[in-house]
């Protein structure tokens, strides 16, 4: 049960509270947290009330007495990263306090690092900081403690590192602001996260990871805030950026080797308000797999798309949001194609992956080497298949229909909502509509959906009523089994582990080619599409719902806007 209700059912909140304190939790704030912040109750009897409900004491740390020694054992980064205090230990059990009643994610990690049974009590988040500030110390010494408990990140930078002599740079090449962004990376990677934001907030530095597509906020000790800037500038240095440059955007690349495992770090930085801003795009590049069976296609369309990219010519597109996998389906196309019989070239900006047996052109805008640009020499180099990275404009899209109607088969990705929008942004940009009516043979629209935790998923019948109005209700009556996330430790609490691909595969055929010859609308391209038997994201999405790999939340979050 949510912390909300738990309150409200125990008279600690009214009903106009909740939806106050609702209204006012940001991410990242429990709703009990928020509702403590608006003065509408204590925070010692929000816990004496969340922990009676699952069954953990709550203690007052000012009047129980603790046994520092444990302090000298203890993994001190479960104290600053997670707000964790060691309190008593007695025959192999170590009773630990925490101020969060439901993450129990840490308790079990301390578990295994430790050797030792944890009991978890909970105490107030206000009384655990005095005690970590008043036994460790606040400052560098405290992140020096912290950082001299750490593991061995095995991190490795693969480029010589390059400094100016500066104070500042000097401070960023300090072993212990060293060690601790090679921490930051490491974290991230064991977590998979895909993104690290680094933000300089009013009150200090916020570090989230996105996990899954979903952002995810990481505890930190406030003291990491006076290494604010020591943190950025040493993350600068590593993408050999200008780290006295603080008024311009600027991007660079990290290249890491971890644990024998290559990752490429994108690195971009923006001014903001109360500092620069930092994110991060890791791409590993060994703990990547391209294989087009493995990306949630359903079976008919499947053997369609695999029929579709092994044409002779012609342009196949996919579409979607920054994000939603489309680089992915198009690395694994050309991968399953690939054949010493045949050249396949791409041009991209930037290169993501590097494939072997693939020519990779990087895109260099700032010198003239355009799409457009390569595309005139890419020709020239008598390749069988082509990849564009993406359709930006009049000129590129002309090139790629030029060489798909001069016998090359073209792949590319356009930024549209659904497969049919395909046709129409192509002659908005100016194509005329009987090329794009003979050149596009199919347009695959895709988005990404988080999978369900094999571990800790649970079978139920959801509520009719809840249901959205196009989700196929009688196959709940055929037997189709629908899941939903729990939260266990193979997955952080989260309920969900990995992703994959929902798809809308739109076949360019005779009526649809009349369709786009004759401007029709988007709406009408997609109903026709859907008359002959194409899925709609969302129906794939149900599918991909009633086989237990996802749960109806999720569909709705990833397909809004889309057609039913």
């Amino acid at each position: 049960m949510e912390a909300g209700e738990i309150l409200l059912r125990k008279g600690l909140l009214n009903k106009r509270q909740l939806e106050l304190s609702r209204n006012t939790q940001t991410d990242g704030l429990r709703l009990d947290q928020a509702a403590v912040e608006m003065g509408f109750l204590t925070e010692e009897d929000a816990l004496r009330a969340l922990g009676e409900e699952v069954h953990l004491d709550f203690i007052d740390l000012a009047e129980t007495e603790v046994d520092l020694k444990l302090l000298k054992t203890f993994p001190l980064k479960f104290i600053y990263r997670e707000a964790l205090f060691p309190v008593r230990q007695s025959n192999g059990s170590l009773v630990v306090a925490t101020s969060d009643p439901f993450d129990l994610y840490p308790l079990d990690e301390l578990s295994a690092a430790t050797g030792l049974t944890i009991s978890p009590v909970l105490a107030s988040r206000r009384e655990i900081d005095k005690l970590i500030k008043t036994h460790l110390g606040v400052g560098s010494e405290t992140i020096d403690g912290l950082l001299a408990q750490a593991e061995d990140s095995s991190i490795e930078l693969l480029d010589e590192l390059e400094t100016d002599g500066s104070e500042l740079s000097e401070m960023a090449q300090e072993p212990s602001v060293v060690r601790l962004v090679n921490e930051i990376l490491l974290e991230a990677i064991e977590t998979r996260a895909s993104d690290v934001h680094i933000e300089s907030q009013q009150h200090g530095l916020l570090i989230r990871y996105r996990i899954d597509g979903v952002l995810h906020a990481q505890s930190v000790p406030p003291e990491i805030s006076r290494f604010r800037a020591a943190i950025i500038s040493r993350l600068k240095i590593m993408a050999r950026l200008n780290i006295a440059e603080r008024r311009l955007p600027q991007d660079g690349r990290i290249q890491l080797k971890v644990k024998g495992r290559e990752v490429d770090v994108r690195v971009s930085v923006i001014p903001m308000i109360h500092g620069e801003g930092l994110v991060l795009r890791l791409l590993d590049k060994g703990g990547m797999e391209f294989s087009l069976s493995k990306l949630g296609m359903e079976p008919d369309l499947y053997k369609t798309f695999k029929e579709l990219i092994r044409l002779p010519h012609g342009i196949i597109l996919v579409t979607g949001p920054t994000g939603s996998g489309k680089s992915t389906t198009l690395y694994s196309s050309l991968l399953e194609i690939r054949d010493p019989s045949t050249k396949i070239i791409t041009t991209e900006d930037p290169v993501e992956y590097q494939l072997e047996g693939i020519n990779q052109i990087q895109v260099h805008p700032k010198i003239g080497l355009t799409f457009a640009n390569s595309l005139r020499s890419i020709l020239r180099h008598d390749p069988d298949i082509i990849l564009i990275g993406e359709i930006r404009d009049l000129e590129t899209a002309e090139h790629a229909i030029q060489a798909s109607l001069t016998g090359h088969l073209v792949f590319s990705t356009l930024h549209t909502n659904d497969a049919a929008g395909a046709y129409t942004r192509l002659v908005d940009m100016g194509v005329e509509p009987f090329l794009v009516s003979s050149t596009v043979e199919a347009v695959m629209a895709q988005r990404l959906v988080r999978t369900l935790c094999e571990k800790c998923k649970e079978p139920y019948r959801p509520d009719p009523d809840e249901l959205p109005s196009d989700f196929p209700i009688e196959e709940l009556d055929n037997g189709a089994t629908v899941c939903r996330p729990v939260g266990c430790r193979a997955c952080r609490q989260v309920g969900y582990r990995g992703r994959l691909g929902l798809f809308e595969l739109m076949v360019t055929t005779e009526e649809i080619r009349q369709l786009a010859h004759d401007r029709a609308s988007t709406w009408s391209i997609a109903r026709t599409a859907v008359e002959q038997g194409a899925r709609t994201l969302r129906q794939d999405g149900w599918l991909k719902v009633l086989t237990g790999r996802t749960s109806l939340d999720e569909v709705v979050r990833v397909t809004k806007g889309t057609r039913g």
